[in-house]
């Protein structure tokens, strides 16, 4: 016999069509991008494995002072190692409009036997005077193909876009803490006008060469590790290097891959807390609608329903409306969200064109698994209220506890005690308000923290600059200008077997001109970022190793200061010399407020000015700010959302009561201040509890986050004016609700309390 009950559905989705169109639109769009975002992440991830082979990846690189000897060559071929010269010229790009300054193109001839390129745009450069340049870096500096744009005072056409398939990430530097796609870019140029460039005296060629192993490829980082630290003894024996970058140290190919598994985790688990909290919602809505139609349940149970058919029934609206918006999401996560979803990944990374692919763990993950959420939330929640006897639904008697007196309240004024015990009676309501305001809070500080951190942090980065211009030297070279000061520093790295991480070791000059802090004269001072990143403090002894040997350094922090730009220890000169036993004129570089022109750049190792040092800030404000925008919206919808349900469920719970103090003459903004003031002291108290949570919960997602996602580290600073505007803008979005409420109080009729008399 078909159960009567099912004929109840449409009527119910249709008197409350406003409260599911809400949920249904918001589990959508929900859905929709997670899938999308998904299915592009998971696209990607296999493009970009794909790409080792399909682009023939090198296995590692390194750089030499002179080219490659012969008998370097024979000694790596006799180890089964195959070497390309991937060597390259780095040039300045000027006269670009609306650039923040200079920018340098890293120029190579074309690839066609390692290190592939994928052309992604146009063609590659057939005339002398083209080139082809990378795609991000053309989007960031708003070039087209066909423009013409001046390398180092030639002027070349733009034949084409390219991703280099070593160049996923735009890292100038594998020590760099981030990469910069907007003053940093590759590109390709012809054969003939790459070998026109060494008659040029202005700039010297890096001498790059990729290796690869003809046999037995590493099967993971531990072998490839030993591989190449055999590999190093050799080519240590026979040439000067420079620089060696195994290919499980290299930040430019392997940061993109090892970024993008993490976002899958960190969107499917947003998208699970999202449909929990709906389901919540949900719950607690079908609760009320059982409270009000007691009578008929117990009558229903009396007549012979049984209660699986009852749960079947109330739980059927919210699975149906939860099917739907998978269905609906992920199909929109196949064809709009997922290109939305790739541009992201676009926007912050060089990777070669990839093909959507089919993936059924994003549709289990975003069908499946919300639909079951849904399912065991309501499953339980609302089986537990049907539990009860029909005599008890009849009686409408369905608190779980003895019934107690109602709680004395203090002689308060008559509308303060009114207020009070609307709220007694929605607690569970009101736990759930509270519940999703903070995840919303969460949300939103995080969005609005983020474009201040990252000003302030480039703030913070410039006024704690050592000096205008830092060089880096190849070898020890005098300059005439008097007010350079030399330094000395060394590469050391922490010693963690799993992520070590390099650490910046400065010696300086004790009367430093530069230098604003004064060194101790026992002990070392460390960065701040060094110190936050691995929660250290005044007193800690420090273990550093030297890089590709078992040397360590022992270190006790004597004080901590401000300086943003890299993981650092400093000590004075002098200390320096002796702990790494050099001689007493040894130096690395100079800081200098001038640039210092009379100094060869073939000695030149690094030249670091503001625009380095600020690279992290820039970059993380290109390729995430419309992230941290998205993430504001979608904080505030879920803020109205909540807010909306929940006061609406309020109020319809009141239904009777509102009816009966209109009859007893009470006007409308009267009954407003009764029912709604109530619920505006809970949202005011929920959002100051809502953001001291979302400071604490930040504090512990923020470290967790950057941890692994830079090297370096970016001290945590929310800036103060957040606060208020976190709390300004939910009292905005609850003055928006409340007038749909206030319209909703307005409706309710003087002869509801009459058709409920029992």
């Amino acid at each position: 016999m078909k159960n009567p009950l099912w004929k109840r559905i449409p009527k119910e989705l249709i008197s409350d069509i406003g409260k599911y169109l809400v949920i249904f639109l918001f589990m959508t769009a929900s859905i929709g991008f997670i899938s999308g975002f998904l299915v592009a992440a998971n696209s990607m991830v296999h493009t970009y494995n794909n790409s080792f082979e399909d682009y023939n990846i090198e296995n590692g690189h390194f750089e030499l002072k002179a080219e490659i000897t012969d008998e370097l060559e024979k000694a790596l071929m006799d180890k089964a190692v195959s070497v390309y010269d991937i060597s390259y010229y780095d040039k300045t790009v000027t006269d670009i409009q609306d650039a923040e300054a200079d920018s340098t193109l890293r120029i190579f001839k074309n690839r066609t036997e390692v290190n592939k390129v994928c052309i992604m745009e146009g063609r590659l450069p057939a005339a002398d005077d083209e080139i082809a340049i990378d795609r991000m870096y053309a989007e960031n500096n708003n070039l087209e193909v066909g423009d013409r744009i001046d390398v180092d005072d030639m002027e070349y056409t733009i034949s084409g876009y390219v991703a280099l398939s070593d160049y996923s990430t735009m890292f100038s530097n594998n020590n760099d803490t981030m990469f910069d796609a907007m003053l940093f870019g590759v590109a390709i140029v012809t054969d003939n006008r790459y070998e026109e460039y060494e008659k040029d005296d202005r700039n010297f060629e890096h001498f790059l060469y990729a290796w690869k192993y003809d046999k037995n490829e590493p099967s993971d980082d531990t072998e490839e590790k030993d591989m190449s630290e055999e590999l190093l003894e050799t080519i240590y024996k026979y040439g000067e290097l420079e620089t060696f970058v195994p290919r499980y140290l290299n930040q430019a190919i392997k940061f993109a891959g090892e970024d993008m598994g993490k976002d899958r985790s960190m969107m499917a688990t947003l998208m699970y807390i999202i449909i929990a909290i709906l389901a919540f919602i949900f719950a607690v809505t079908i609760n009320n609608t059982i409270s009000k139609e007691a009578a008929t349940i117990g009558t229903l149970r009396a007549s012979g329903y049984t209660r699986g058919e009852l749960l079947i029934h109330y739980i059927s609206l919210p699975v149906f409306v939860t099917i739907v918006a998978a269905i609906v999401g992920n199909i929109l996560g196949y064809t709009v969200f997922k290109d939305v979803a790739a541009g992201m990944y676009y926007g912050s990374y060089s990777l070669t064109q990839y093909t959507t692919l089919w993936n059924a763990d994003a549709f289990i993950l975003t069908t499946a698994v919300p639909i079951i959420i849904m399912l065991v939330i309501n499953l339980v929640i609302i089986g537990r209220m049907l539990k009860l006897s029909p005599l008890r639904f009849l009686r409408r008697d369905l608190s779980r506890t003895k019934r107690k007196k109602a709680v004395k309240l203090p002689h308060f004024k008559f509308f303060n005690r009114f207020r009070i015990r609307v709220i007694l009676q929605n607690i569970p309501n009101y736990i759930m308000l509270v519940v999703g305001i903070c995840f919303a809070h969460v949300l939103l500080m995080f969005g609005l923290m983020m474009h201040p951190l990252l000003d302030h942090f480039q703030e913070e980065t410039i006024e704690n600059m050592i000096a205008e211009y830092q060089y880096v030297l190849k070898a020890p070279v005098e300059t005439v200008n008097e007010k350079a000061e030399k330094y000395c520093a060394v590469t050391l790295e922490t010693d963690e077997e799993e992520a070590a991480e390099e650490i910046t070791v400065f010696g300086i000059n004790k009367d430093s001109a530069y230098f604003e802090h004064s060194l101790p004269t026992d002990g070392v001072m460390i960065s701040d970022g060094y110190a936050e990143k691995y929660r250290l403090k005044t007193g800690d002894t420090i273990h550093l190793k030297a890089l590709y040997t078992d040397v360590t350094y022992s270190f006790t922090i004597s004080e901590i200061c401000t300086y943003p730009s890299v993981l650092s220890v400093f000590i004075n000169d002098e200390d320096f010399r002796e702990i790494f036993e050099k001689d007493e004129e040894y130096f690395t570089g100079y800081f200098s407020d001038e640039e210092l022109k009379d100094i060869d750049e073939a000695y030149i190792a690094t030249q670091i000015t503001r625009e380095d040092l600020t690279k992290v800030s820039r970059q993380l404000d290109r390729s995430m700010g419309k992230m941290f925008y998205l993430v504001d919206v979608f904080a505030v919808v879920m803020f109205i959302l909540l807010v909306y349900l929940l006061t609406k469920l309020i109020v319809e719970r009141n239904t009777v009561p509102i009816s009966m103090t209109k009859i007893l003459g009470y006007e409308n903004h009267e009954i407003n201040q009764l029912y709604l003031m109530s619920t505006t002291v809970m949202v005011i108290l929920s959002s100051v509890l809502g953001i001291v949570v979302a400071r604490y919960v930040i504090g512990y997602l923020y470290f967790t986050m950057m941890k692994d996602f830079v090297k370096g580290w970016l001290v945590m600073w929310i800036k103060p004016g957040i606060y208020i505007e976190m709390f300004i803008l939910s009292i905005l979005c609850y003055v928006f609700v409340s007038l749909f409420q206030m319209r909703k109080i307005k409706r309710i009729p003087m002869d509801e309390a009459l058709k409920n008399v029992e």
